[in-house]
């Protein structure tokens, strides 16, 4: 064998592994049918059951004075529109986010107190407001809840100064399509590289390979990278119809997204290599991988936001890799983001694929013990 045949040796096999495992995927048509088919009847359900009239809810967003909490706002009465009944108010994180929502008929009205201030000289059940300037609000136009809303802050302050956006509603079947996509990528990833070697490992194949000139680096390298080309490729088959079907229009760059699609499908692998690398037990393996992603499918933002609950939640959200994938991919198709907004999800996928394959590698073992 001479040098350069010894030197691509590596390349080889890992070529050699890489094809034979994508050619046992496509050869199980009953999992390849169920991956391409199982988003476009969620889409279809979720499209069906939430169609029809809007819900008689009123969402204000309420930007307070600094250092002022909006149930401290309620309490000291800043503004009389706080104190009416069925209208869900809340603080956005700021205002061009708020703008953003209001512009998507996702808020139905936005109300400026920060030129008020309560008055610290009276108690708190009788505290009243001192206000520097009239309030200034913003409503989208052609929104009917919009409209309705800024009725009921024209009964309580006549002085607002009104100003206005624009935009088209968004549709719940538009806002929620990342979420199923990202939830069949999830599962397609975690259990399809976690699960397999489990079962290489316990069918005793995982054994042979080690008696080959293969490293464990070249073999969970063909894995992932196996994984990532088919979840991908089917990922691209299912969203590029249902874009065309269900009228989705994608307002920020097809390439940035695929981008972001890949680090979170890496990340998502990476973190089935995890359960994979320790554990022999096919039973264990799956109940450990469903504790894995259910959080995920709960608290990502699948079919809801959790914009509003606890913010010890939102914290828990924020460290599971579903959560950066379908925040940057709403951003980007939603909102148009660019790489400069998005850039922050990207980096926290990117550094949670270095971490699950660094603790898949380390305790990764090739037989059952």
């Amino acid at each position: 064998m001479n040098r350069n045949t010894r030197r691509f040796a590596p390349l080889r096999r890992l070529l050699a592994l890489l094809h034979a495992r994508n050619l046992e995927f496509v050869r199980d048509r009953r999992t390849l049918g169920w991956n391409l088919l199982m988003p476009f009847g969620i889409v279809f359900a979720f499209a069906f059951i939430f169609s029809g009239p809007e819900k008689p809810l009123f969402k204000v967003g309420i930007l307070t004075p600094q250092g002022v909490t909006l149930a401290q706002a309620k309490a000291a009465n800043l503004h009389p529109l706080l104190g009416t009944r069925f209208v869900d108010f809340y603080t956005p994180d700021n205002a061009d986010a708020a703008v953003r929502k209001l512009s998507r008929h996702q808020v139905d009205l936005l109300l400026d107190l920060r030129s008020m201030a309560p008055d610290k000289s009276a108690s708190t059940a009788t505290a009243t407001a001192i206000a520097r300037e009239p309030a200034h609000y913003w409503v989208n136009p052609d929104s009917p809840k919009g409209y309705i809303t800024e009725q009921l802050l024209r009964l309580n302050d006549r002085s607002a100064v009104r100003n206005t956006v624009s935009g088209k509603a968004i549709s719940y079947v538009d806002w929620v399509l990342p979420g199923i996509l990202g939830l069949n990528l999830m599962f397609s990833s975690v259990f399809g590289a976690g699960y397999v070697i489990v079962r290489y490992r316990k069918s005793g194949y995982l054994r042979r390979l080690r008696a080959t000139p293969l490293t464990a680096f070249e073999f969970l390298s063909a894995q992932v990278l196996s994984r990532l080309l088919l979840v991908m490729t089917i990922a691209t088959l299912v969203f590029v119809p249902l874009t065309w079907i269900v009228g989705l229009h994608v307002a920020g760059s097809g390439l940035l997204l695929f981008l972001l699609a890949s680090l979170g499908a890496l990340s998502l692998i990476s973190l089935g290599l995890v359960v994979a690398a320790y554990v022999s037990s096919e039973e264990l393996a799956g109940g450990l991988l469903n504790l894995c992603t259910w959080p995920m499918m709960l608290l990502s933002g699948v079919w809801y936001s959790l914009e509003g609950s606890s913010a010890w939640l939102q914290r828990i959200a924020q460290a599971l890799p579903l959560t950066h994938l379908l925040d940057g991919a709403r951003a980007i198709m939603i909102d148009g983001a660019g790489i400069a907004e998005v850039w922050p999800h990207m980096a926290i996928l990117a550094g949670m694929v270095l971490v699950f394959l660094v603790i898949s590698a380390a305790g990764f073992k090739w037989r059952v013990e």
